[in-house]
């Protein structure tokens, strides 16, 4: 491919991202969805226009990245220590119920598994896919929707974050089940360390912001050098800790949340993100799905899987939440909000496939539910909070 054929594919994925995303809002149906579908349009499932390289796919993970940046920009500090313990049982619910709803629907598909064989571990395997939450797509829909910084909205993005480096340690547990090397303990004093170090800097560091704000307020070298640590506590969570980038771009916003200048950083970022690197994240969604695989009686698997897949996160995160205290309708959207896969949900499985725990065939079945989890959860999202709205 020719280096400027780039141009070209970033050309046709702003105007169709754009395009589809005034359809789908036509239609009363967040962006997103017409991102998500214009990517599947353009890609190799239907017209094959662009094909997703590996620089449309840094692309796109810079885009994830400074997505979560701004989620949390705007965070309420003071709402994510309300939201905290709550939250933690909700992720860990959200985690629980999947994995083991998971790994007995590919047991009783397949027949059931003793325990300790290979089959045994894909099973769990297949359930651990299930655990991942990608709250990229949620945090946009409850940004258009003015709901980001809600009690709901918060408790789903903190719930998220904590499903996220649960995750990771699930996955490390499971991957110990194929290779000895892996200690599940490491990733644990990981994880500790990275708050512990992640704490120390954002202290040091919203001081720092929060006197040269006060200094020089509301000047460009605010949100350049906020996104500076952005891309810094990414690269650092993933590269030194173990911990997924949108981790650490996520915490970088909340270590500036607080500072007076946080909504002019979060307004300069949301310029990036929707000119370029937002459309590009959310039409690789698309465009990293191809149809020509999909056999008759993998479809059939694939249907379940994602059925299995979307249901268990809303009864697990759904009744956590009416547990902890919610309103039956807020619970609902609790548990809606945290069904969406992505990124992490690919991660886990390509992890899978290089340790042998999943077949390349089922990969299809992941990338289905990434489709359906994405374009579903946006526009249930809207019909709750329309039929059911909260306070902020």
């Amino acid at each position: 491919m020719e280096t400027y054929e780039i141009f070209r594919d970033l050309a046709i994925i702003i105007i169709s991202a754009k395009f589809m995303g005034l359809v789908a809002r036509k239609c009363k149906a967040p962006q997103v969805v017409g991102a998500i579908l214009a990517g599947l349009i353009i890609g190799p499932s239907v017209l094959g226009w662009v094909q997703l390289t590996d620089f449309l796919s840094e692309m796109a993970e810079i885009g994830v990245v400074l997505l979560m940046f701004s989620a949390g920009l705007e965070t309420d500090i003071r709402d994510l220590k309300k939201t905290g313990p709550i939250a933690t049982l909700i992720a860990c619910a959200g985690v629980f119920v999947p994995l083991v709803l998971g790994a007995i629907y590919y047991m009783l598909y397949y027949g059931m598994a003793p325990w300790g064989s290979e089959e045994f571990y894909r099973a769990v395997f297949v359930g651990t896919i299930m655990t991942a939450t990608s709250v990229s797509i949620t945090v946009q829909t409850l940004k258009e929707l003015g709901k980001i910084s809600s009690h709901v909205g918060t408790t789903i993005v903190s719930a998220a974050i904590i499903d996220d480096v649960i995750g990771i340690i699930v996955l490390t547990v499971v991957i110990g089940f194929k290779d000895a090397s892996q200690s599940p303990l490491k990733v644990l004093i990981s994880t500790v360390l990275f708050f512990v170090f992640a704490t120390i800097v954002g202290y040091i560091t919203y001081h720092i912001f929060k006197k040269v704000d006060m200094k020089y307020p509301h000047t460009r070298r605010i949100p350049i050098a906020g996104l500076a640590l952005c891309l810094a506590m990414a690269y650092i969570a993933e590269h030194f800790f173990g911990i997924a980038d949108i981790t650490g771009a996520y915490v970088a916003g909340i270590i500036l949340c607080s500072v007076e200048d946080s909504d002019y950083i979060a307004r300069k970022m949301d310029i990036n993100s929707y000119m370029l690197f937002g459309p590009v994240f959310f039409a690789s969604i698309g465009l990293k799905t191809s149809l020509d695989d999909v056999a008759p009686g993998l479809m059939l698997f694939s249907l379940g899987f994602v059925l299995v897949a979307l249901i268990s996160k809303i009864i697990g995160c759904g009744l956590m939440a009416k547990i902890t205290g919610f309103s039956w309708p807020d619970s609902l959207k609790v548990g809606v909000g945290m069904m969406t896969r992505g990124e992490v949900a690919l991660i886990v499985s390509q992890k899978g496939l290089s340790v042998g725990l999943l077949n390349s065939v089922y990969f299809t079945s992941v990338i289905l539910l990434i489709i359906v989890s994405s374009i579903a959860t946006p526009i249930i999202l809207k019909l709750l909070f329309s039929k059911h709205p909260v306070k902020d």
